[in-house]
């Protein structure tokens, strides 16, 4: 299967939380979209990777993707080197996407950082023929995407470009909200963290909302890029 969009999260739910409302909006324009979790959440304070699994795999649903796979790294202790380079290399080169968003170049949690510039280099090397990989059984092509994009995570960075969002905001929140055993439940027994408050939910459509009011729109999602964005036009521009 060829995607036009591969999304990659260090962990389940970095994706939900940061581009959902751009991989929504890019699903109902027709274009088939994956997502790649590097691991499974397993140190996560609150639930079990167990659960983890069953929340994104209902999140894959209601975002309407065409695939969810992860590649059960080590969660937190996963490194940017050859090994895991090639991991990333085999997903490129089996589902072939144009654009590929990963995690924020900079972030409060270690693995956000690390993942975005684990990914970013396995998209250059997935372009060098070589470099040798097989799947199955089957020797995999060389492929490199023409985009990486990294979206915003928990710290508010500048973007390079925003993405109009307005319209489905509510199928982010659906999406985010798949992950139950993560974020604010006023009757839950689990310990405290940094993204359970009700705070940081309310922050997601905040969030959206204020950089939707920084290009006029109702609601946005921001990304940051590695080389400049060309347009044909600049009546490509809103």
């Amino acid at each position: 299967m060829k995607l036009d969009i591969l999304a990659v999260g260090s962990h389940p739910d970095d994706v939900e939380l940061s581009c959902s409302g751009t991989i929504a909006k890019e699903v109902d324009r027709g274009k088939k979209v994956g997502i790649l979790d590097l691991t499974r959440g397993e140190l996560g304070t609150r639930g079990t990777a167990e659960i983890r699994d069953k929340e994104a795999k209902a999140a894959a649903e209601i975002l309407g993707v065409s695939v969810r796979e992860n590649l059960e790294f080590s969660d937190a202790f996963f490194e940017n080197n050859k090994a895991h380079k090639l991991e990333v290399v085999k997903m490129i080169r089996k589902y072939r996407p144009e654009i590929v968003l990963c995690n924020a170049v900079e972030d409060r949690h270690i693995d956000h950082g690390k993942g975005a510039k684990l990914v970013s280099e396995a998209c250059f090397l997935s372009g060098l023929i070589k470099i040798e990989t097989n799947l199955d059984g089957e020797k995999q092509e060389a492929w490199r995407p023409k985009h990486v994009f990294h979206y915003i995570q928990w710290k508010n960075l500048k973007p390079d470009f925003v993405v109009d969002i307005s319209g489905y905001i509510d199928k982010k929140l659906e999406s985010v909200l798949a992950y139950s055993s993560q974020f604010y439940d006023e009757n839950s027994k689990e310990p405290e963290t940094p993204i359970s408050s009700s705070n940081f939910l309310d922050s997601i459509t905040y969030r959206a909302r204020d950089m939707g009011r920084l290009i006029n729109t109702e609601h946005a999602e921001g990304f940051n890029v590695e080389r400049m964005v060309a347009v044909d036009s600049v009546f490509d521009l809103i």
